[in-house]
């Protein structure tokens, strides 16, 4: 088994990140170079994370096994025995040879440091960029990081004109490799700590009141009419957008030098504004015979840029729309089917997309109704409790993880438990939930959080490459603090537990952080305390309210703003929900009639022309006769749809009661305004 978990984990992981990167990303749109980026940040990012307990484990054996060839020892089978305490040292299963770990987390780290601080942020500009050929969208990319990146060189060079001028100051290459690790860990420890006191109490709590009846629909409700906003935004800035293309489209004909560029503009607006800027097209017109004003490149380049922003902005929005009504809908099941006698779950509309003949066998009407209406709740009542004990365990392991006399992180206690019977499954299982759960503390914060318009992790294929990008520099800015972090609560840390043991591989490339004692005593043990503040300042969600109290909008019970916005977003649901509901009852008529009538217009077209033919040696007297019979009744049928469609009134959306059943309301506005013209019971048959 040497070596065989390790590969197991890579594989796994790769597949993992796949799944994710394809869940936000769109393989088949986006840049083959931004999935193969964003892909390989996410993947190490991944990985580290999960092969971090195999060096633990190993490193434990490794300490046991450096014990015991200290002092006398008999060999015994496959273990080594301490003589005076027979002491075994089993080798875990998971047991990676010397030499490997080190190379391994050598080649992650300084990867993922590479993709971070330099390919990441360039390629961030070039996606943005609207250039018109690839030179362009590079030259775009370097002025746009010269600032980025000569921030960087600067302060590099001040700090080593300091160390060159100041003689107590002898510094090796070693040294300078740790002291660039150890900048680049201090940022991401600062941003590390304000995303994990964030996702500590908002993970428990959205499982808490994810079980709370109504709850999750009423935030669906609040979050129907912010889309709702966003959408009709992103609608009319398209439309502003595609009216400045089609004056540019307009103004620059096929012969002038810039019309590569404009249809390469054109070839980025949606299909409906493409086929509209065609037919407008006068390709005959000579762009030298008139004297007016055309555009300069670099104005395209600026509206190329918007066109691209404004597209992805308002397909994201309308799939997003699409994917918020089946969930309210959903949920709005869910409260229906609770009082169900019959114990069964009823769907309002069936699926658009073809489920799986398995999961249909196994999760039956009367399963779903179990689970949704019975058992999700409590579950995830048990769930939210587990993970509120694990936030406690973790901030007071924050708060005390210094301490190694006596040991008060409750983390560091479990592994040396475990350590001293050498379980290895007990300390790789404790190593991995740990890290696990502080991994989705963080990197759940990274996936809700949203910047305005320029980042947003959106799910179903609508992110952004710019947002993909982005989330990856944060992946690989985040993950190496989050494991220093990890090692120092569980004291495998040499630099916390004061120890002079054999460190594991991983710390061993990040080197002393002697060399910066200010950085290793001082802000790594004191600065993580500051999550306490930033849990209860979550808890009370301040945070919120200060958002609230600038304009934005936010989910809080108790705000009047929020309460309009919910009774918005509800009549939002019921107008797309009846809207729904007669685009299904006028299918199913067009069907029926379709299976009940269809036979017989055949038969009785097929009569008809057998007719004409055998009657065509009529007179011209008994023709006209029956021309005028056929139009007479062709003209009342026309007449009677007309009032058909004068009778059917517009709904009043703004009523103070509205039916939810598009039915009864029907059926009562029939009776209330009488019948139809053309089903008086008077001169039925006239025409007969």
């Amino acid at each position: 088994m040497s070596g065989a978990a390790l590969g197991l984990e890579i594989v796994f992981v790769f597949f993992l990140a796949l799944f994710l990167l394809h869940r936000y990303g769109d393989f088949r749109k986006q840049h083959r170079l931004v999935v193969i980026a964003t892909l390989l940040a996410w993947y190490l990012c991944f990985l580290i994370v999960f092969i971090l307990p195999l060096d633990v484990s190993t490193t434990i054996y490794n300490r046991c096994k450096l014990a015991v060839n200290s002092s006398p020892t008999e060999s015994n089978g496959s273990y080594v025995t301490l003589a005076p305490s027979k002491q075994k040292c089993f080798k875990p299963w998971s047991y990676i040879p010397n030499g490997i770990m080190p190379i391994f987390w050598r080649v992650v780290y300084w990867t993922s440091q590479f993709l971070t601080w330099i390919l990441l942020p360039f390629m961030q500009s070039y996606a943005r960029s609207g250039g018109f050929s690839i030179t362009g969208k590079i030259k775009t990319a370097l002025i746009e990081n010269a600032i980025y990146y000569g921030t960087y060189l600067l302060i590099f060079g001040a700090f080593l004109i300091y160390v060159a001028v100041n003689p107590n100051f002898n510094l090796q290459w070693n040294q300078l490799q740790t002291i660039g690790i150890a900048a680049a860990n201090t940022w991401g420890l600062f941003l590390l700590v304000l995303l994990l006191g964030y996702g500590l109490v908002e993970i428990p709590r959205s499982h808490w009141n994810g079980a709370k009846r109504g709850y999750l629909l009423m935030k669906t409700y609040f979050k129907a009419a912010k889309l709702m906003t966003e959408k009709a935004d992103a609608e009319e800035n398209l439309e502003d957008i595609m009216e400045e293309v089609r004056k540019v489209s307009e103004s620059i004909k096929y012969n002038h030098p810039l019309r590569k560029c404009v249809d390469t503009i054109l070839k980025k607006c949606p299909t409906e504004y493409q086929e509209r800027m065609g037919r407008n097209m006068d390709d005959y017109e000579d762009f030298d015979e008139r004297q007016n004003s055309y555009p300069s490149e670099k104005s395209l380049v600026k509206l190329h840029k918007q066109v691209i922003y404004s597209v992805q902005r308002h397909r994201r929005t309308q799939v997003q729309w699409q994917i918020l009504l089946e969930q309210a809908f959903y949920l709005e099941d869910v409260a229906k089917n609770e009082t169900s006698a019959t114990r069964q779950f009823v769907h309002t509309f069936h699926s658009q997309e073809p489920q799986n003949k398995i999961i249909q066998y196994f999760y039956t009407p009367t399963v779903e109704w179990y689970w949704e209406c019975l058992l999700r709740p409590w579950f995830y009542r048990v769930l939210a409790v587990v993970l509120a004990t694990f936030s406690v365990i973790v901030v007071w392991s924050e708060c005390t993880f210094f301490s190694t006399k006596p040991v008060l992180s409750l983390f560091a206690v479990f592994i040396q438990l475990a350590e001293k019977t050498y379980n290895y499954i007990y300390i790789e299982m404790a190593c991995f939930l740990t890290i696990f759960f502080l991994s989705i503390c963080v990197y759940s914060t990274v996936f809700r959080i949203r910047v305005f318009n320029y980042y947003y992790l959106a799910s179903h294929h609508q992110t952004d490459a710019y947002s993909l990008l982005f989330s990856g520099m944060l992946f690989c800015r985040l993950t190496p603090p989050l494991c220093l972090n990890f090692l120092g609560l569980t004291h495998m840390d040499a630099t916390i537990s004061h120890k002079n043991t054999q460190p594991t591989a991983y710390t061993s490339i990040m080197g002393s952080m002697r060399v910066l004692s200010f950085i290793a005593d001082g802000f790594y043990i004191y600065y993580p305390m500051l999550v306490v503040i930033l849990c209860i300042a979550t808890y009370f969600s301040l945070g919120t309210r200060c958002l609230n109290l600038l304009g934005f909008q936010q989910f809080m019970g108790d705000s009047e703003m929020t309460s309009d916005l919910i009774d918005e977003g509800k009549e939002l649901i019921r107008r797309e929900k009846r809207k729904r509901q007669r685009q299904e009852e006028g299918e199913n008529r067009r069907r029926e009639w379709k299976e009940r009538y269809g036979n017989r217009d055949d038969s009785t077209r097929n009569r008809v022309v057998h007719t004409d033919q055998k009657e065509s040696s009529f007179s011209e007297t008994h023709a006209n006769r029956a021309l005028s019979k056929y139009t007479r009744s062709n003209g009342r049928t026309e007449r009677d749809r007309i009032e058909l469609l004068q009778d059917a009134e517009p709904l009043d959306f703004n009523a103070d009661s509205i039916n939810d059943d598009p039915l009864e309301s029907d059926s009562g506005r029939y009776q209330s305004g009488g019948r139809y013209l053309s089903m008086s019971r008077s001169k039925i048959f006239d025409d007969v």
